[in-house]
This record gives C-alpha cells, structure tokens and sequence, in this order.
C-alpha cells in the first residue's frame, strides 16, 4: 500500500471531501441497519406475537439519550396505531421502511459524490504531475524510453488507476465502516450468534488472500506490453510508407500479433486469479450463512436462543446477507489493487526520476545577449561512450559560426548543449563570461530559436504553430513573421489562411512549407541566438532556394550557430568548423580553408562541385 499512499498525496487538501464522506456514510449506515431492523416488528405485528406489542408499551417511555428510549418510543407508536386501526401501524411500520430506504440510498449519493471529487482530483493531479515531469525531464532520458511507454504511463497506467485502484479505493474507503455498522447491530441482536460468525469468516479470508497476491506480476506484465504495443502502432502509421515500399507489412504483423499475443496471455492468467476471488468470497458467503442457519435454528429450537426470538433471527439472517455484499467488494478490491498497484509502480518510476538539467540554486536572468558565446575543454559523453572531446571555440554577437563533417561527430550534440538540453561532462559554456548553468533554464532558451532538419509543427492551425509559446500574439505579428519566412504567400493560398489546420506533423504541406513555417515560428520569437541544423539538406533546388533566402533574412543581425552538409550554404560564415570523431580538426574561413592542400574541408568542397 506505500504505493497507493505516494498517489493519494495527489488528492490532497483531503479536507473537501474526508469530513462529508465519514458523515453521509456514517448516515447511511444508519438508515440501511434501521431498514432491516424494521423487519422484526413487522413480524411481531403479521404473525400477532406480543412479544414486542404489549402493554408494556401502552405508556410513553420516559425520555433518555439512548438506543432503549427510541426502541420503546418506537413500540409504543406502533401500540397506539394499532389500537385505532390494526391497518395503522401496518402503514405506520411500512412508511419508516419506504423512508429509511429513501435516506439509505439519498446518503450513499452524497457520500458517493464526495468520492468522486477525490477520485477525479487524485487523477487530474496524477496526469498533470506526469506530463510536468516529462516537460522537465532532460533529453537523453526520450533517447533511453520507448515513447509508446511514455504513451502508456500517461494513458493505460492512469486509466488503471482510475477505473481500477480508484474504484478499489473507494471501496475500501467505504465498506469496512458499513460493515463495522452491520456487526454492531448484529451483536445487538445476539452476541452468541455474531462471534459464532466471527470464527467462520477469517478462514474464508485467508483463501482469498492466497488468490489476490498472485496478481501484481501479470498486471506488469500487462502494462509493459500495452507500451510495446503502443510503441509499434506509433513507428507503423509514421513509417507507412517505409513498410510498404519495402514490402515489410507481413513481418510488421507478426511483430504485433507476437506481442498481442502475450499482452492476452498475461492478461488471462490474470483475470483466472482475478476471478478466483469473488467466485471464493460467494461460495464462502453461502457456507458462513447455512452455518448461521444450522446454528442459530438448533439455539431457537432447542430453546437455548438466550433470548433470542425467530423474529430477531429472520433480522439477524437478513442483515448478515447485506454483510456479505461489502465482503465481496472487499475482496474483489483486493484483487485489483494489485493490477492497480503494477500501474502506480510504473507512474512512481517516472516521478521519481531525478531531473538531471535543472535550474541551479540562485540562478539569475539572462536578460539580454551582449558579447559571445564560449566553448571551453567541452566533453561530453552519453554513458561510456565518448561524443566530443576538448571542443574550443567562441561566437562574437552577430557572427556565424559553422560546424561541418560527416555524420555521428557531434555536430548536433554541440547545438543541444548550448540551449542545456544536456549538461557537459567536463569543460563550460559561457555566454558574456558566465557559465550558462548560472542562468535559468527558460531565460536561457528564451534568447535561442531553432530551425531543424527535423520539422516539428503540431496539429492545429497555421497561426498556433508561427505563435508557438505566446497566447497573446497578433495577427499583424504573425503576418510579419510569415512574410520575412516568405512563408505567408503560400498561407494565403491556403483553404482557411493563417486559421488553416496543418495536419498531424503538418503532413498537408509540402516540405518547404513546413520548413519556412518552422523559420516564421524562429522568426516570429525574434532570438539573440539562432541555431540552424541541417535547415535545407531534405529540400528540393527549387525550395531549398526560397527556404535559404528565409533562413537569410532570419539570420540578418543575429548570432548564429550553423550545422550544414551542403557547403554552399556557409561560404559566408565568419568561420567554419570542421569536426571529426568529436573534435575541431579543422578552423578558419571559406577562403582560408580552400587554401589547406591536404585539407578535410578543400576535399569536401571538390566532391561536392564534383557532385
């Protein structure tokens, strides 16, 4: 249960519904034991037995706070309807039944009501707490996860806790003081009979307990293979294409019929234990009651009932049958909470994973890029393996500087470290002469735009994905931004203009659309720093042309870092980087590097005019 005490703090302040919840039940309870004890005057009365009806009860009882004072005030009502009109009290005793079921049920609303306030604010907070903590989570953690598992923690792991753990909750929540409610009237009736049961209903516990604890490991396994499947739904309708052109659809389909396959598996073995249970708590019910009625008959038989009288027994019987119904929710709780515990297991892995890029104690604003960005004995590192090593280099305000070589030598880890969506292993980056890790995380980025091989638009409109991040743009400011991308003549000849919805990944435009959209949004945040990787190298001649004279007008007066395979695009550059197995090997200008006889750079250029 630690787990389930870790996820309940996310219902917190429990003061809005603990309180109501306790007194509607409590209120319930009441009502739903005082329907039943009705059933032993109602007897009395049918069968004309004076054992409660006498003349004892002819005189108004003097008044005390107690269970005695109401039960004869009770009796002596029916009395007196009984001598106006035998009717009477039969309509008398027949309405408080009615009544008492009415408030049962009205208080069990309240107090269901009171629940669900909990159970849908401990799930709002859960979800919330999940999709924060991936937010701030550092990159390299999505390079490790498979984001179908990341769909499932958020998803089918929250669901669980909520259609699952939640309801079980509520359950055990509730029922234990229903049933704590039954037994105090039970023992009212007749002590003997209650501890009679009391001796039978533990060994029927224990059997069901051996049943439950078996089901935590297929509810993991369960919940892993939902992320697998999950995981290989994403890959397939992203690689569509991919699969078919490569006639690759028969072996996609077994991949998943191989892991539906076991998700079904471990899915029935769970739900045969699952069902073990209740089907254990009703067969053990039924014998708890024939055990009552062998019992409590031989004691009335043998005229050895201390009292008790078969009008009594009748209620005893009737309210021991509403016992067995929150005994077997119990169990049946039981046995999911360990389904529900595997879920909040998965949930806790993820909230409790240390944010490794943070902000530091006493970090201060960037306000405003003035000088240069450094690179000093930069190493980085994922895991054991080495990415870059000994990187020096600096960015003046206003200059271009730009990373060239083949693929897999670091140039895109030292674009992701700048914005600290990795922390260094050693060595540091400044900006004016301080670390960056001395500044806060959003002050930093707030000064950096991006502008990526990898095109990230969102499914929503035109206008949304130019005004990423600010929920007051306006129309004119968009409008600018799309004009200077020389993106806004191709958004007019949309269906709807800037209100046009782009599609999943903006799969309704072409490539370069996509592209100069991605420079409108950089555009549109108007940075000190602008990071450009592989802008143009998916682009055909004709949009690479309109794209590279975006990316022109978007780098007029900024500091720019450029990654590029295509070497035309930085003959520009204040100074190129050349970089190989995650070091600078070569440095200078366009013009200085042509003249390196033996040079990587003058190589790379002539096989490219060769090209």
């Amino acid at each position: 249960m630690k787990i389930y005490r870790r996820l309940l703090a996310y219902a917190k302040p429990y003061s809005a519904f603990v309180a109501p919840f306790f007194g509607f039940t409590l209120l319930g309870v009441f009502f739903s034991i005082f329907q039943f004890a009705l059933i032993i005057p109602l007897l009395n009365f049918l069968f004309d037995q004076d054992t409660a009806v006498n003349m004892r009860h002819a005189t108004a009882p003097s008044f005390s706070f107690s269970a005695t004072y109401f039960k004869d005030l009770f009796y002596h009502q029916v009395y007196v309807f009984k001598q106006m009109n035998p009717v009477y009290a039969l309509y008398f005793i027949a309405a408080l039944i009615v009544l008492s079921v009415i408030l049962t049920n009205l208080f069990r609303y309240f107090a269901q009501r009171c629940l669900m306030n909990a159970r849908t604010l401990l799930v709002k907070k859960i979800r919330e707490a999940l999709f924060e903590k991936m937010n701030r989570l550092h990159m390299g953690y999505f390079t490790r996860e498979r984001k179908g598992d990341l769909l499932s923690r958020m998803n089918s792991d929250v669901f669980e806790i909520e259609a699952v753990a939640g309801n079980s909750l509520e359950v055990l929540f509730k029922e234990p003081y229903i049933m704590i409610g039954y037994f105090i009237a039970l023992f009212a009736i007749s002590v003997q009979l209650t501890l009679f049961t009391l001796i039978i209903i533990p060994i029927s516990a224990i059997g069901i307990a051996t049943v439950t604890k078996k089901l935590k490991k297929e509810a993991q396994d369960m919940q892993s293979s939902i992320g697998k499947l999950l995981t290989m739904i994403d890959e397939t309708l992203v690689g569509m294409r991919i699969i078919r052109s490569f006639n690759a659809t028969d072996f996609v389909l077994k991949r998943f019929s191989q892991e539906n396959d076991f998700y079904r598996r471990a899915s029935l073995q769970g739900f045969k234990k699952r069902e073990l249970a209740p089907a254990f708590s009703e067969v053990a019910g039924v014998i708890v009651v024939a055990g009552i009625l062998v019992y409590g008959g031989t004691m009335i038989l043998n005229n050895n009932g201390a009292g008790l009288q078969a009008s009594e027994f009748i209620a005893f019987i009737a309210i021991f049958s509403q016992v067995i119904r929150p005994a077997k929710a119990m169990v049946v709780a039981l046995a999911n909470i360990q389904r529900g515990e595997a879920a909040g297991q998965r949930i806790i892995e993820v909230l409790d994973t240390k944010v490794e890029v943070d902000d530091l104690p006493g970090a201060t604003v960037l306000a405003d890029f003035k000088e240069e960005i450094k690179f000093t004995n930069v190493d980085f590192s994922y895991g054991e393996r080495a990415v870059l090593e000994n990187i020096n280099f600096s960015i003046g305000k206003g200059k271009t500087v730009a990373l060239v070589g083949p693929s897999g030598v670091g140039k895109s880890t030292i674009a992701d470290l700048l914005p600290r969506f990795y922390e260094v292993s050693s060595g540091s980056i400044s900006i004016d002469g301080r670390n960056i890790k001395t500044y806060t995380l959003e002050s930093l980025r707030s000064q950096m735009s991006f502008v990526t091989q990898d095109i990230i638009l969102f499914n929503d409109s035109i206008f949304n994905n130019i005004a990423l991040g600010k929920p007051d743009a306006t129309m004119e400011e968009v409008i600018q931004a799309a004009t200077i991308a020389n993106a806004h003549e191709f958004i007019m000849g949309t269906e709807q203009g800037y209100e046009t919805n782009i599609g999943d990944r903006g799969i309704r435009l072409s490539g370069g659309q996509r592209q100069r959209l991605s420079i409108a949004r950089a555009v549109f945040k108007d940075p000190a720093i602008l990071i450009l990787d592989e802008a143009t190298s998916a682009l055909d001649t004709e949009s690479e042309k309109a794209v590279q004279e975006a990316l022109n007008n978007l780098m007029q007066g900024r500091t720019t870092l450029v990654i590029a395979h295509r070497l035309s695009t930085i003959r520009e550059a204040d100074e190129i980087l050349i970089m190989q197995d995650g070091r600078i090997v070569e440095r200078g200008s366009h013009d200085q590097l042509l003249t390196m006889d033996s040079g990587i750079y003058r190589k790379l250029t002539q096989l490219q005019k060769i090209a």
